[in-house]
């Protein structure tokens, strides 16, 4: 091939390449736009079906990555993504853990506030709304909530021990041991279980239970 010839090869490439760029752009153009109409509402299928025209559009070789393009897009989330991470059950073993790091709260009546102190419903309130569990805010409210244990010998740690007809509650640690807002004066704390059968109003499980 000679030198013109060659040149001539070239720009005639040239031309076709210009022409195929001004035919495609108008089309990946109202492609884009289609998307961004419909991003509040399309699914997973929606925006993979889209993703396929958007590449036959411009003439693409490969299939793009489909959520990245959805992403960009505003698009709904694809399969899978967009859902939250699941951050697994919430256990009595957490609900201890919990309830210690307020040991040395003093004790308020009515309070809720660990700043200022709280009694024993707001403590065993804002230890499970600490774990994204929501209960009642007085005793005669919690003490329904969950499911009954039968006795204090079948409790676990993170169970709710309810006394005297309704009017104190505690979080059992296990092997003996409870925690509670006790009386004005006095901090919360960790102590012996002194509940027995006999003053033992109700016992329930709020969450799945702790070790023994």
């Amino acid at each position: 091939m000679s030198m013109t010839e060659a040149i001539g090869r070239i720009q005639s490439i040239e031309s076709m390449l210009q022409q195929l760029s001004q035919g495609v752009r108008p089309q990946a153009t109202a492609a884009v736009a289609t998307a961004s109409t419909d991003a509040g509402t399309a699914s997973s299928t929606d925006a993979a079906s889209f993703a396929q025209a958007l590449s036959s559009a411009v003439g693409g070789s490969t299939t793009p990555d489909v959520s990245q393009l959805a992403s960009s897009l505003g698009v709904g989330a694809l399969s899978g993504a967009g859902t939250g991470t699941a951050t697994g059950a919430v256990t009595g073993d957490a609900v201890v853990a919990d309830a210690k790091k307020y040991v040395g709260v003093p004790y308020v009546w009515g309070g809720t506030n660990p700043a200022v102190g709280m009694d024993c419903s707001g403590f065993v309130q804002r230890v499970f709304k600490d774990l994204g569990v929501e209960l009642p805010r007085v005793v005669s409210d919690q003490m329904r909530q969950g499911t009954p244990v039968a006795s204090l010998a079948q409790a676990k740690p993170g169970d709710l021990l309810v006394s005297f007809g309704g009017e104190h509650i505690s979080i059992y640690l296990g092997n003996g041991k409870a925690i509670d807002a006790p009386v004005p004066g006095q901090t919360i704390q960790i102590r012996d279980a002194w509940e027995q059968q006999s003053n033992l109003t109700a016992i329930r499980r709020i969450v799945p239970a702790g070790g023994s």
